[in-house]
């Protein structure tokens, strides 16, 4: 079985003083390495709180989900921060650049993690700089780019480690039209070359993008759809 994610009847209760809030009430999905799959869904339906879970970055109150051939259910915070390191790239609405540090040793975060040396962090995070068409930019800092150059930066930044996943939080939220469309051309590409992506977004013309479309709606799957009118990135002038 090639499933990157798998999860069984997940479900996330918070509590809120004396309400229980039912946030995903039986979630069960398998994704497929290479797949391209936009979660959408109004605000309210779930569609965060199952992106932390599958972000390693919040657990289930019940169900299993098994990322990578893992079981990462009930890890502990370190294990979970471990594989998070190791097997998802994340990219944000907001970017989450360092101001102070150069596009390089922006994407070369993750490297310093995994405990790459020095002269093979800056390698490879240059090679994944010149992937994403920013290579010229290496030194620059944030705000020295534009909006389109650092979500670029946010990009290579998620790619530079391999991650099995990339997941991508509302990735054009901040970005004009004419920006939007040359971040989804990239994402495209990305998936072009093998990669997995996994984006959470509310925009009908951006979730088109992708080959499939889960909808949530009140903690459940409304719809899962092969996208069989996949949106191409029109050229801009």
């Amino acid at each position: 079985m090639s499933s990157v994610i798998s999860t069984k009847e997940i479900k996330k209760e918070y509590v809120m003083g004396a309400e229980t809030i039912r946030a995903l009430k039986s979630i069960s999905i398998e994704i497929e390495r290479g797949e391209y799959v936009a979660f959408m869904g109004p605000s309210g339906s779930g569609k965060s709180t199952l992106m932390n879970i599958i972000g390693c970055l919040d657990t289930p109150t019940a169900g299993q989900y098994v990322l990578n051939g893992h079981d990462v259910s009930d890890l502990t915070e370190n294990e979970l921060a471990e594989i998070r390191n190791k097997e998802i790239g994340f990219v944000f609405q907001t970017f989450n650049l360092l101001p102070r540090a150069s596009a390089l040793e922006n994407v070369s975060l993750p490297l310093v993690y995994a405990g790459y040396g020095k002269e093979d962090r800056e390698e490879k995070a240059l090679a994944t700089l010149d992937g994403v068409g920013l290579a010229e930019r290496a030194y620059h800092k944030p705000n020295e780019l534009s909006g389109g150059q650092r979500q670029r930066v946010a990009i290579a930044r998620a790619l530079v480690n391999d991650p099995s996943i990339i997941l991508a939080d509302e990735p054009t939220g901040n970005l004009d039209t004419k920006t939007s469309y040359s971040i989804m051309d990239l994402f495209a590409e990305l998936h072009d070359k093998g990669n997995t992506i996994i984006m959470v977004t509310h925009e009908e013309d951006i979730a088109e993008y992708a080959h499939r479309i889960i909808r949530l709606r009140d903690g459940l799957i409304e719809s899962d759809e092969v996208n069989k009118n996949i949106r191409k990135v029109e050229p801009v002038a």
